[in-house]
This record gives structure tokens, sequence and C-alpha cells, in this order.
């Protein structure tokens, strides 16, 4: 059921982010009376799930759903056909037409995938607002459970300040931003210590597989949730949500420096000051060989501290007018960190590549329950990447039209129909080759 409530959003978020993203060639196409002979969701080679032509264009559904096009009279696309290219040029034809107009044209999809991501950011802060936690309210620093994270050389108590000079300004922010930098900025003890970020940190961060996420946590409290089974401990005063504030009288208040104490006080009895409600009780337990008690401990998100009291939120309402600003702000930061990503994809030592992901990826992002915040965050984050990755010059996305479009702007020049043919045929085996490899890291990752 989970992965069908996924793969439900993601066709759902793909289906409409393809047909806008089409409509943004089809409008301007038409305006300027170029014939659009087919416009299509998803492929349909060989057959169609459903078609029906109104005036003289064929609408339809495809079987592979793997993006969508509209085929426009003389232009040389993805399908192919070239038979059309051997007589004469029509007025209604995209080589007919003058190159600003068939810039435009080019340009729309992009242009809507760009629009729509900003439009959806906007209605979010207005809808929603912005819930975090500041990374200045972190003021005992974090808590370092992660193996990635100890390899980096951070300790318990270690306040993150900045990546590459910019100071992180949400905590959560703190794992993208060291996927983008280069190097850090700790303060411990009082002092600020600059560290170096590994070049294949991102390939290290791949490697923990499914415990991929937040490499640093906020410190949080030690709360006991259950006994785990023949716990030492099962017939103690333990009760749900007991929250523990000392041992042997030695005052605590997060979970990591518990473990410490426990640790040290391996195979003993030692005695146990909880809070209770508004109540402290104390009674005996005994921890383990381990350096355990055998219980289970809640786990929590940043809502759950503040209503601990351990954490101040930031919680930011917008009136429509200040969401304007907030969403164009959450667009560019969005393009930009995605674009600081394909950057290190491109350089082998990083590992990035292996973090590439094709379907399978995209559609593990959606949440397993639905939620209309996640859905429309995702599918503007989506609609932004796809706007720019189909900017980049390669034949066979936009961007590479595009530059064979504005060459001839500038040389006056226009390259041949065998050339374009040529390069769409390149572009095209590029892709597909792009389109194998990412698909193939998702298959690989199941596997391991």
């Amino acid at each position: 059921m989970e992965i069908l409530i996924k793969a439900s959003q993601f066709i759902l978020s793909l289906s409409l982010l393809i047909v806008l993203h089409e409509l943004g060639h089809f409008i301007p196409a038409k305006l300027f009376k170029t014939r659009v002979e087919k416009f299509y969701l998803f492929f349909d080679y060989k057959f169609s799930i459903f078609k029906k032509k109104i005036g003289e264009t064929v609408y339809g559904i495809g079987w592979i759903p793997l993006g969508g096009y509209v085929k426009i009279s003389g232009m040389i696309d993805e399908s192919m056909d070239t038979e059309q290219l051997k007589e004469e040029p029509k007025p209604w034809e995209f080589r007919s037409k003058p190159a600003w107009q068939r810039l435009i044209i080019m340009l729309g999809g992009v242009f809507v995938n760009f629009i729509l991501g900003i439009f959806i950011y906007i209605m979010l802060m207005y809808s929603y607002g912005e819930k975090y936690l500041p990374n200045e309210n972190v003021t005992d620093g974090v808590w370092v459970q992660d193996s990635l994270a100890v390899r980096l050389g951070l300790q318990n108590g270690d306040k993150i300040l900045s990546v590459d000079g910019e100071e992180i300004k949400k905590f959560s922010d703190i794992t993208i931003e060291f996927i983008n930098g280069n190097n850090y900025t700790i303060e411990r003890n009082g002092l600020s210590i600059k560290k170096e970020l590994p070049v294949d940190f991102i390939d290290k961060l791949i490697t923990r597989g499914k415990n991929a996420g937040m490499i640093v946590r906020p410190r949080s409290p030690f709360m006991f949730a259950k006994f785990q089974e023949n716990s030492l401990n099962s017939n103690s005063e333990f009760k749900d949500k007991d929250i523990v504030t000392a041992i042997n009288g030695q005052s605590l208040k997060y979970q990591d420096e518990v473990e410490v104490l426990l640790n040290e006080n391996r195979g003993k009895e030692i005695l146990l000051t909880v809070k209770r409600g508004e109540e402290n009780k104390t009674f005996n337990v005994v921890v383990n060989d381990n350096g355990k008690l055998g219980v289970v401990i809640y786990g929590m998100n940043f809502s759950d501290l503040e209503k601990l009291g351990y954490y101040d939120l930031a919680n930011i309402n917008y009136s429509l007018a200040a969401a304007i600003p907030a969403g164009v702000n959450k667009s560019y930061e969005t393009l930009s960190n995605y674009i600081k990503q394909l950057k290190k994809i491109f350089n082998p030592n990083t590992g990035a590549y292996k973090g590439l992901g094709g379907f399978i990826s995209i559609g593990s992002i959606f949440p397993s329950t639905w939620s209309a915040e996640s859905f429309w965050n995702i599918t503007a984050f989506l609609s932004i990447m796809l706007g720019f990755m189909n900017l980049l010059p390669i034949p066979a996305l936009d961007g590479g039209h595009v530059v064979f479009t504005l060459w001839e702007m500038i040389t006056g020049k226009k390259p041949s129909d065998k050339f374009l043919e040529y390069a769409q045929v390149t572009g095209f085996i590029l892709l597909i080759t792009l389109l194998l490899f990412a698909n193939g890291n998702d298959i690989f990752r199941l596997f391991q």
C-alpha cells in the first residue's frame, strides 16, 4: 500500500509537469500559427492508451511513462520523423518561422517549469508558512550518532557555524550544505575550528544506504518508551515518557550524556532520577554489560522537542504580498543547490555520480502517506529541476535547439536539416545512456 501511495503521487506529479511543460511549447506554436500534429502525455511507440484528434492536432496518452512531447510540423524532434523535411517548407511549419519565434517556442516549456515552481513555492509560503529550527537556537551543540559524522571529526556538543564561510541559518540545512561545500567551521569548548570536508564526502554519504539522512541531529532527552525483551529492568519503576535527568545524583539533560554515564557504569546498579510530568522520581536500575538499560527510547522530531521545551522553532506566517519574495527566494535556493550538486556529479573524485537516480529514486522521495504540503513541495522542486535540465545544451533537449537557434541568430547561418538530424540522434543516445545509468543505479541500490 505504501508503494502504491508513493507511485500514485509520483505519476500525478510527473503527469502535471509534463502536460504543463508541453503546453509551454504548444501555446506559442499556436500563437505563431505553427501546426502542432500531436500533443502527448508519455510516449506512444507503436500504440496509444488514448488518442483523439481535435482540429489538426491528435491529443493522446502513450504507454511509456518517460515523458511527453508535442510534435510540431517541420521540426526535427524525438519522433525522428524526417519525411516532411524532404519537401519544400510550408508556411505553417516550424522551419519556416523566423528564428525569434522558433526560440520562443523552444523556451516555452522551460519558462512554464520555472514559473510553475515559483508559483507553487509562493502558494506554499502563503498557505503553510515556514516552520524550522534556527541553527542559532541549538545552543548546546549537535548530537553525533552517525558514523560518517564521527569520521569527519565531529563530537557531541559541537556547534556547526558555517560552511564555506556562509552562516547556517536552518539546522535542517546542515547536510545539504555539507554536500555542496568544501569546508566548515565549528565551535568547540569556546574555540572556533575550521575543518575540510573530504572530496568524496558525497560518496561516503551515499554508501550509508538506508541510514542516509541528517548527519547530525539536535541533542535530545533520554525518554523511556518501553522495555526491550528480557530487559533486566522490566520490573523497575519506569513509566511511559519518563525523562532521565540524573544518574547517581549527577544532573543530565541529553541522551548522549546519559549514554556516557551508563557506559561508565557497566554491570552496576545505579540510582536513576526521572522527570515524570511535573514530578521527579528516583529509583534503582541495573546497567547491563553493554552499558544499556534494556529499554526503547522515543525518537523525536523538532516539534516534539519544542513541546518539551528543549528548542524554540521559528514559525513564520506570510501574507500573500510577503509570500511572493519568500517563494522566489526559495526557488532560487532550490535551483542554486541543484546546480552545485550537478557540478559535483561531473567530478569523479566526489563519487556523486553514484547517487544519480532514476524513477525509483524520484518516486521514493514522496511520502508514504498523503500530504498536500509535501506533494506540492516535491512537485515545485521537480518543476525547477526539469526546467534546468531541459536548458542544458544537449541535442534532443530544448537547450540544444536553443543553442542552434541562437547560433543562427548571431551568425545568420542556419544549421542544415541533416546536421540537426544527426545532432538529434546523438543527443537521444546520450540521454538514453544517462537514463539507463541512473535507473541502473536504482536497481543496484535495491539489491544492496
